[in-house]
């Protein structure tokens, strides 16, 4: 009896495993496709991950049946965790990232004096709001000051702009500003980016903005490509 409900929970979780991706999936695709809005890719996902959670716990309790027991049904068992833990792990680490992360969605290494978005859908200022929570959440974002001539530190910037495939809206050398857009990997959501290069006394100094377009929250990726980039550029000025 116990063998056999081993089985039948392995092949339970397969089942949700396999439901949690095709939820993902369609979800991306609905999204992708431009037919559903991303609250509705939002709320697919979730049920997605309501699913993948369920075969992690049938997965649970068949690998402790099965280990009471040592019989067969390990290899379903195992294989639904394994379908089942991708959407479950990336849903959990969204929640995390939400509630770890300062309800924000415009992020600038200066915030006195941010870059301005010119050639974007939405040109909008920098919210007053923001700077305090910014500053406390992400101390590492900053200006980026490089010993290179305000051109040559221009030209590395968009060149890696165009690198990472963002779609370069404005790379005006006289204005020392670029604008493009970035898109998520997985649902190819647009975040707005804005760099903008200024002369110094020993070279130039580099800011960047970044916002994104869709939703109040970003749970810290335009921090994280902000650093990121700004981390490559001061590596390839310093080669």
């Amino acid at each position: 009896m116990l063998e056999s409900l081993a089985r039948r929970l392995g092949l339970i979780s397969v089942l949700l495993g396999i439901l949690s991706i095709a939820l993902l999936a369609v979800s991306v695709w609905g999204f992708r496709s431009g037919g559903w809005p991303w609250t509705r890719a939002y709320d697919v996902v979730g049920w997605g991950a309501w699913v993948a959670g369920a075969g992690v716990l049938v997965s649970l309790v068949g690998l402790f049946v099965w280990y009471r027991r040592r019989q067969d049904g390990v290899a379903l068992v195992m294989l639904g965790l394994i379908l089942s833990l991708p959407v479950a792990g990336m849903s959990a680490a969204f929640e995390i990232a939400a509630r770890t992360t300062p309800p924000i969605n415009d992020i600038s290494t200066d915030t006195e004096d941010p870059p301005v978005f010119w050639f974007t859908a939405t040109p909008t200022e920098y919210p007053a709001r923001n700077t305090e929570p910014q500053r406390a959440a992400y101390p590492e974002v900053r200006p980026l000051d490089v010993t290179i001539p305000v051109d040559a530190a221009f030209v590395a910037a968009l060149a890696l702009v165009e690198e990472r495939g963002w779609e370069v809206l404005s790379a005006d050398p006289t204005e020392s500003q670029i604008e493009a857009i970035a898109k998520s990997r997985l649902f190819g959501f647009e975040d707005e980016v804005a760099i903008r290069v200024t002369e110094t006394d020993n070279g130039a100094r580099i800011d960047m903005r970044s916002r994104s377009r869709l939703g109040q929250i970003d749970r810290g990726a335009n921090a994280r490509r902000i650093e990121a980039f700004l981390s490559d550029i001061e590596t390839r000025a310093q080669d």
